[in-house]
């Protein structure tokens, strides 16, 4: 990777655990931040998300681990209060990135895209609905939601994104990296249970 891209990385990353702002909107902002021209080549989300975990090693250690577990533990209870559309957990929370600031993504693969709607109404949860970029950059909805995490003395936005059963086939192939880029709600366990970042 060139200097101009590392800087960027670099860059964006800080903003991502400072601000908790999502990559592309991280790096969008670094260009604009370091007077660059608007078409300069960016780093690819793998770049970034090793800056993050560099920028949490050297500036988060002390903080990071135990704000992590409160936000898997917040997603867990969501895994387990959507367990009928077959829920995973992506995102920083899951790859072990996240901060307070973070906020929890779930993909559901539903049958019926509604019935999860309808779910969170018979739960009595207010939730918001949009449209987001899903897997291969085809809009998907998603289903926001604000919850209490006692533990952060904060509110942190949980994120339903909504999928058709099919698109569950090729959801977990791993990623360049080797790893799988989403986990049910027992890989979660596993995780909280092992104290693995």
């Amino acid at each position: 990777m060139d200097s101009v891209k590392e800087e960027i990385a670099s860059t964006a990353a800080r903003m991502v655990v400072e601000e908790g702002l999502e990559y592309g909107a991280a790096k969008r902002r670094a260009v604009k931040q370091m007077g660059l021209p608007g078409r300069t080549a960016l780093p690819d989300n793998d770049a970034i998300e090793l800056a993050v975990e560099e920028y949490i090693a050297i500036f988060c250690a002390d903080t990071q681990p135990a704000e992590l577990r409160s936000l898997r533990e917040l997603a867990l209870t969501w895994l387990e209060k959507m367990h009928t559309y077959r829920p995973h957990l992506g995102g920083a929370v899951w790859r072990g990135t996240a901060t307070r600031l973070s906020d929890i993504y779930i993909q559901l693969f539903c049958d019926d895209s509604k019935s999860a709607e309808i779910s969170l109404i018979d739960m009595g949860v207010r939730f918001e609905v949009h449209s987001v970029p899903g897997f291969h950059g085809e809009m998907v909805d998603a289903l926001s939601v604000q919850v209490a995490c006692p533990a952060l003395e904060a509110h942190v936005g949980v994120h339903l994104l909504v999928y058709d059963l099919d698109d569950m086939r090729g959801a977990l192939k791993p990623d360049a990296r080797g790893r799988k880029p989403r986990g049910d709600a027992a890989a979660l366990r596993n995780l909280l249970h092992d104290g693995r970042l």
